[in-house]
């Protein structure tokens, strides 16, 4: 298993998490951005930097996903394409993309892109915070204790 992060968005705190649970389970993590990210000095934290475009980090998560790996994305449609290829979607906030709730999520995401497209301002999420930054790593630690991953 391997962790896949949709880096561009994620906030630092989050990143923090993932590299000391890479660290404490043996756990490759990936961040794929657009843009530079910082990591740590570890072979087990690595960074792809992918071109300007839309959609382009997303396509390469895509791509380079294998069933049962965790990608950490707040991005609907990535969740989807995740779910449908196999693997586990989180977003940086603690909740877990299922088939059971991304349909309803996708429609809900297109819905509110209708209303800002007619010019209807539907407000953003609220600023990432401190129960946000517990709610991940407890989403996190219970995702990885489920799937029992050890150090190798």
């Amino acid at each position: 298993m391997e962790i896949w992060v949709d880096a561009d968005a994620c906030p630092n705190a989050v990143k923090e998490i993932l590299f000391r649970a890479s660290e404490r389970l043996g756990v490759q993590v990936t961040l794929v951005a657009n843009g530079p990210v910082s990591t740590p000095p570890s072979p087990l934290v690595r960074a792809v930097r992918v071109g300007a475009g839309f959609d382009v980090a997303d396509n390469e998560i895509l791509k380079r996903l294998n069933p049962g790996d965790l990608v950490i994305t707040a991005d609907i449609p990535l969740a989807a394409g995740v779910i449908d290829g196999g693997g586990q979607a989180l977003n940086p906030r603690g909740e877990r993309y299922t088939k059971d709730n991304i349909r309803e999520r996708l429609t809900m995401r297109d819905f509110m892109d209708t209303l800002r497209g007619s010019g209807i301002n539907t407000g953003g999420p609220p600023a990432f915070g401190p129960r946000d930054r517990q709610a991940f790593a407890n989403a996190l630690d219970a995702f990885l204790a489920k799937t029992k991953t050890r150090p190798a």
